[in-house]
């Protein structure tokens, strides 16, 4: 029996409940972005998708995108280190779709190293892109959002935004920097339905992850199921993989109307990795 809690009775009854509403996701040309811009448009939200990759491959990704959920979907190459970049891919979005409604921050990178070798090109890149872009995005859109008494701000952290690891001193600090952006945010929107919220992922089944899987199998000469287990999941206690349909029906979820008193959380979405 379905209820008015059950995902797929929007399906069913032919209604889109982001309908109307539009979304920049930075990062979605693969993995975790490319669910949620998935999601979104499934949902009936326009998407302005934003990554690198092939051409070719990215806009047949696009249009596939389009068709599939007869929604608008463009794409943006900013490169997000660069903040007039930014700003203009935001002017580019509203020239599309009238305004941008959604922002969601997902773009990073990662370098591993301890702090003492640690690159300090790494950490300054590690920095802009996974922290700094997102303060530009945000503050290219919230105004706008603000003035129209809706918005919804997510922002892709890690479960590294609310515990540590040894060895990632930049992408922890980034991604704690995230979530107290969050936070802030949270504040000042509250008053104007423009709510911000944290998504905090453990690992995730994607591309990424699964190459690194078989390099790592092929470096230590290990079984690729002790890789998964005792290298990728050894923190997080369900044993296996999130996935990208995971964070973006979360995303949607904190786009909806239900979810408009949700807003300064970071919630982990990591398997139990945070209850430790």
């Amino acid at each position: 029996m379905l209820n008015a809690f059950d995902p797929e009775i929007d399906t069913l009854i032919g209604r889109k409940p982001l309908e109307g509403r539009s979304a920049i996701v930075t990062g979605s040309t693969s993995g975790i972005g490319l669910g949620i811009a998935h999601a979104l448009a499934r949902s009936g939200a326009a998407v302005m998708l934003n990554g690198f990759g092939d051409p070719a491959e990215i806009e047949t990704l696009r249009a596939d995108i389009a068709g599939d959920n007869d929604v608008d979907v463009a794409y943006d190459a900013a490169d997000m280190t660069k903040p007039e970049a930014i700003r203009m891919m935001v002017e580019r979005a509203v020239a599309r779709f009238g305004q941008v409604d959604i922002v969601v921050n997902n773009a990073g990178i990662q370098h591993v190293s301890p702090i003492g070798k640690f690159p300090s090109e790494k950490w300054d890149a590690i920095l802009a892109i996974n922290l700094s872009a997102a303060f530009h995005l945000v503050q290219s859109t919230f105004d706008g959002m603000c003035a129209r008494g809706y918005g919804r701000i997510i922002n892709v952290a890690s479960a590294h935004g609310l515990v540590a690891s040894p060895f990632k001193s930049a992408y922890v600090a980034a991604k704690h920097g995230i979530v107290g952006f969050t936070k802030t945010i949270a504040l000042e929107g509250a008053e104007f339905g423009v709510t911000s919220n944290a998504i905090c992922p453990g690992y995730v089944w994607t591309p990424l992850v699964e190459h690194q899987i078989e390099d790592q199998a092929k470096s230590h000469k290990i079984a690729r199921d002790a890789v998964i287990r005792e290298v990728f999941l050894k923190d997080q206690p369900t044993k296996r993989f999130a996935t990208v349909e995971e964070m973006g029906a979360l995303a949607v979820f904190l786009c909806g109307d239900l979810a408009g008193s949700i807003t300064g959380t970071a919630i982990p979405v990591d398997g139990g990795w945070t209850a430790h």
